[in-house]
């Protein structure tokens, strides 16, 4: 190393830029050590939507929306459910303070680091049915203009001038097994130095050792990430009273390099590890037809209009509808022993309401080409991603009938056969209901309630019609995998990102950012996440870590 560093930082995903930032800002030299190459700065949120959360914004209010902190920590408290006198001591309050970030400073904190967000807000997790229960009571959804890497770029190119200043440097491919704790306090890190490689971001690289380290400094902060591409370590933590058995097939959301292998290091120096069953995997995964990492899956963000079936080709119950309670849906899904279930929809719904998740699968948005995207979402036809999916992804299958329909899911089904008859008669029942402006079908209702936003209406949520009105075909269905993805416990923090002891105590030295700290306090989603939240969890832990790092050294 040519620089004798105040701080280490292990991990260079968003967390860890942000904090690297915060401290550089202070004047202090910082060593960001990650075991993967340059060309994965910024970790898993370069591959992110970009959706931020945001209470009470210009965006909002344009549209008619009505948001408030109360409001805002009202859902959030209700969706979180906190309910652990110790494990949620310090989630509730970072949870709180997070609130309250995203209804003041938040916007203007990254709109003066250069960051956009889209005019039209989305309605994630819209809930479970309760004023007071899980889910957004209003869209808080902002999606970055330029997605993931775009929010990677406002933290990264400050860290990268504070390279050329000599108060930055990177060691890549070091691989930290070791947290260094002489009397009571963290003073570095030791561990692998792995092969060298140039393979380009995302791609599974090797874990060939080819020598050891040992780096030291005043204070290490832990921005590592979760276990989302850690099937073993998922299963271990998987909460089976809660959502039933874990899925036998699981498809990973994350790269390779998303590993948790930090949480257990961390326990073992000494930091108290939080709500390890707290998970939060999605539903609606498809397996990527053009794969960057092992077993890529993509997730279907939904609109509200598809219908949802389990495996047995039986509706699922109220309020399991698309894009409102994931883990209630998981809980459902899983339920009837097996790991799966089916989408049906029409042309028209896939057209307007599909959307995917991750920045390589919205070039229009993510390469800020405003044509692009005026074209590809509001003219004719579905998205090209979404369309390359339809035509080119194992998980679909299209066709001009039902009859045809049926017998394509049954050559994908993983457990029984779906009936003709019993699907039918749903699918009729449903369709009859479409007849009037009113209805007591509550998914319907949900819809006609959605189609009030007026973002919703003209460019999300498509206009109520019959399933089996060959007019919207063709007939679409789609086999939803259970998705890996974030990790909602993790080391305990106080509010200045330090770790905490298994006795309360503050680790003197040692501090953590990002998903490794459940995104603040080890735990700041309790059991649900309102969506938007990951991003701004990492940003709003590791600006905390970074400026107290730097007032205090």
């Amino acid at each position: 190393m040519t620089i004798e560093p105040d701080v280490i930082v292990v991990g260079a995903g968003l967390a860890g830029l942000v904090a690297t930032r915060e401290l550089v800002k202070a004047g202090r030299k910082v060593l960001v050590v990650d075991q993967e190459n340059r060309n994965n700065l910024g970790g898993q949120a370069f591959w992110s939507l970009g959706g931020l959360f945001f209470v009470d914004s210009p965006e909002q209010r344009r549209i008619g929306v009505k948001d408030s902190f109360e409001l805002a920590w009202q859902d959030w408290q209700g969706s979180a459910g906190f309910d652990r006198e110790d494990e949620d001591f310090w989630g509730r309050q970072w949870a709180q303070a997070y609130v309250r970030f995203a209804a003041t400073e938040k916007r203007q904190y990254l709109h003066e680091l250069g960051l956009r967000v889209m005019p039209q807000v989305g309605w994630a997790e819209r809930g479970g049915g309760l004023a007071d229960g899980h889910g957004n009571s209003v869209p808080r959804f902002h999606l970055t203009w330029g997605t993931g890497p775009e929010v990677v770029r406002v933290f990264l190119e400050p860290v990268l001038e504070g390279e050329k200043r000599g108060l930055v440097e990177f060691a890549f491919r070091h691989q930290v097994d070791d947290i260094i704790v002489e009397d009571g306090r963290a003073v570095g890190v030791r561990g692998t130095v792995l092969e060298s490689t140039d393979l380009e971001r995302g791609k599974a690289s090797s874990r060939t050792k080819v020598g050891e380290f040992e780096l030291r400094a005043k204070a290490v902060i832990v921005s590592s990430g979760g276990i989302g591409h850690n099937h073993e370590l998922i299963r271990k933590n998987w909460p089976t009273d809660r959502l039933g058995p874990a899925p036998k097939t699981m498809i990973s959301g994350v790269p390779a390099h998303v590993d948790g292998r930090m949480i257990a290091i961390s326990e073992t120096a000494g930091a108290n590890i939080v709500n390890r069953d707290r998970l939060w995997n999605y539903t609606e995964g498809i397996n990527n037809w053009d794969p960057i990492w092992p077993d890529h899956a993509i997730r279907i963000i939904p609109g509200p209009s598809s219908m949802w079936f389990d495996a047995t080709g039986k509706r699922l119950p109220s309020p399991n509808f698309p894009g409102f309670d994931t883990n209630g849906t998981m809980k459902a899904i899983l339920a009837t022993g097996h790991d799966y279930s089916w989408f049906v929809l029409t042309q028209s719904i896939i057209e307007k309401e599909f959307a995917l998740s991750g920045s390589e699968q919205n070039p229009d948005i993510t390469g800020k080409d405003l044509k692009l995207t005026v074209t590809g979402r509001l003219g004719k036809g579905a998205p090209g991603p979404v369309e390359a999916f339809k035509q080119h992804g194992v998980d679909f299958v299209v066709a001009d009938n039902l009859q045809e329909l049926v017998a394509g899911m049954n050559k994908l089904s993983r457990g029984p056969q779906i009936s003709y008859d019993d699907l039918l008669r749903q699918i009729r029942a449903r369709d009859q209901e479409t007849r009037n402006a009113f209805s007591k079908d509550l998914q319907l209702m949900a819809i006609s309630n959605a189609r009030k936003v007026f973002t919703d209406k003209v460019s999300r949520v498509a206009k109520p019609h019959r399933i089996l009105d060959p007019a919207h075909g063709p007939l679409i269905a789609v086999r939803l995998n259970i998705l890996t993805r974030k990790t909602l416990g993790g080391v305990q923090t106080n509010l200045d990102s330090q770790v905490v002891r298994p006795d309360g105590e503050a680790f003197p030295g040692l501090y953590a950012a990002g998903e490794v700290a459940g995104f603040g306090g080890g735990g700041v989603h309790g059991y649900n996440a309102l969506e938007g939240t990951f991003l701004g969890g990492c940003i709003f832990s590791g600006r905390a870590a970074g400026r107290a790092l730097g007032k205090t050294l």
